[in-house]
């Protein structure tokens, strides 16, 4: 099974501080959480947190790129190393972005983690540009439009994983509701529910409205 390398930067004091900054960013939200909180998880002193961070601020940014070099890495994986389909690779990388979940959710629905979202949409206009080249039809809107809805569509989940839990009858970060939610995902993806014809209809109907 495929995994993530460690990062050497991963041992460190650092890397300890970090963590504990999304723990109590994702607990508690940026404003509440504590600088005090943070050192005393992290197991150092306040003045260290400081000393590597200097600011909240900063901290909390040095959380987003950390969570956007995962992701970068994972998809170079995917890229390098895993064949299309790939089960046990999608669900390593799942696991991997896993502990990140609830500090994600916390920092977007506060309107943060711009570099990871950025890093997500670059991302996925160069999945996009592979799969536009094995289409039959031109697309019907600009690539970087559709990758930064596609990237919002796949992190509405994490954000509203309590109604999608309550949904579905699981937590969506265990085991079971992130099986649930894989293969619905799989099925949604592999059906589309709009047939071409529909589609062109669709688009016809927008370009007639916009000329009107």
């Amino acid at each position: 099974m495929t995994t993530t390398r460690p990062d050497p930067e991963d041992l460190t004091a650092r890397a300890r501080i970090r963590d504990a900054a999304m723990l109590h960013f994702g607990e508690h939200g940026f404003e509440r959480a504590t600088i005090r909180g943070i050192a005393e998880t992290a197991g150092v002193s306040s003045g260290l947190v400081r000393h590597h961070f200097g600011s909240k601020q900063a901290l909390r940014e040095a959380c987003d790129d950390h969570l956007a070099k995962l992701i970068r890495q994972l998809n170079d994986q995917v890229l390098a190393e895993v064949t299309p389909g790939d089960v046990n690779y999608v669900a390593a990388a799942r696991a991997a972005m896993g502990p990140y979940h609830r500090y994600l959710a916390r920092a977007l629905a506060e309107g943060a983690a711009a570099p990871l979202f950025d890093e997500m949409v670059e991302l996925g206009e160069q999945w996009l540009a592979d799969a536009d080249r094995k289409r039959s039809d031109p697309p019907g809107a600009d690539r970087k439009t559709r990758a930064a809805v596609v990237t919002a569509m796949a992190l509405a989940t994490v954000v509203l994983h309590q109604h999608v839990s309550r949904a579905i009858g699981a937590d969506v970060f265990s085991p079971e509701g992130d099986l649930l939610l894989a293969r619905a995902l799989i099925d949604i993806h592999s059906r589309p529910m709009l047939s071409p014809q529909d589609a062109a209809s669709a688009q016809a109907a927008l370009d007639n409205q916009r000329r009107s």
